[in-house]
């Protein structure tokens, strides 16, 4: 297991900001973080190809006999909620107890707790055991903290919680009850691809591997899935070149790019 780089960056400014997630990016590429996945069986082949692509390393076991094993071997664990059966609901009791036992970051994807109410109070369940990051839209957010979605909302819950927020949508939110960030990257051909929001959880994963600020890690994961998806648009013809599209900007994107096209309103 690699340790997370130390919390000593200055993040006082959207420059600030924008300089992390550089160094985040590069820290993933040199490092290739583990990521065990524990995600839907929509997701599981785009999402491992974007790991890839970022520069990560997924697996995505699910056998109760060697999950465990996969997890203490991993760098940070994903546990999305969708397709979720029997099998996936055992996986992640095995995975987030070995995830705490060797202190790994992980990260909750609530996806689709706002059409189930058992899903949505497992869901409340797993948050007891203070995963480091969650990943959702303002439908499973209102769903999860019973309430209507709001910044302020959201800093409440991040802080009830002890948990780096993020909110993703047209402008993506992300806080930790202290501060807060706006983001105004992405196209709309991300909400045309299945698993899109599903594989930036796991990309969120694969920063809080080598990024201990989980604000900071989370931030830069959707920024950077919001800048390699505006340079996929540019030249895809619809959502199915766009999927192949996003995945080669993933590989090529370059930290001047990712500075130079960041949408950052930094609100400290």
């Amino acid at each position: 297991m690699q340790e997370p780089t130390a919390l000593s960056r200055q993040i006082a400014s959207a420059a600030d900001l924008s300089a992390a997630a550089a160094d985040v990016l590069a820290q993933v590429r040199s490092r290739a973080p583990r990521v065990h996945c524990i995600t839907n069986s929509v997701a599981q082949n785009f999402t491992a190809n974007v790991l890839l692509a970022f520069g990560a390393i997924p697996s995505m076991t699910l056998s109760p006999v060697e999950i465990g094993s996969f997890v203490k071997r991993s760098d940070a664990l994903l546990v999305n909620l969708g397709t979720f059966g029997t099998e996936r609901r055992e996986a992640t009791s095995i995975a987030v107890d070995a995830a705490i036992q060797g202190g790994l970051p992980w990260v909750l994807d609530p996806v689709f707790v706002d059409r189930a109410p058992p899903r949505a109070s497992y869901a409340r369940d797993l948050l007891f055991l203070h995963p480091t990051a969650m990943r959702l839209n303002a439908q499973e957010f209102a769903a999860l903290a019973q309430t209507e979605t709001s910044a302020d909302a959201v800093a409440d819950f991040a802080r009830e919680h002890r948990i780096a927020i993020g909110l993703t949508a047209a402008s993506d939110l992300i806080c930790d009850g202290a501060r807060a960030v706006t983001l105004a990257n992405g196209d709309a051909l991300m909400a045309k691809v299945t698993a899109m929001g599903c594989a930036a959880s796991a990309m969120v994963s694969a920063c809080l591997a080598v990024e201990r600020d989980a604000l900071v890690a989370t931030a830069s994961a959707l920024l950077i899935a919001g800048v390699a998806g505006e340079i996929a648009a540019q030249s895809a013809q619809g959502p199915g070149s766009f999927a192949v599209g996003i995945i080669d900007a993933l590989h090529t994107l370059d930290a001047a790019a990712l500075v130079a096209r960041s949408r950052i309103t930094w609100n400290g």
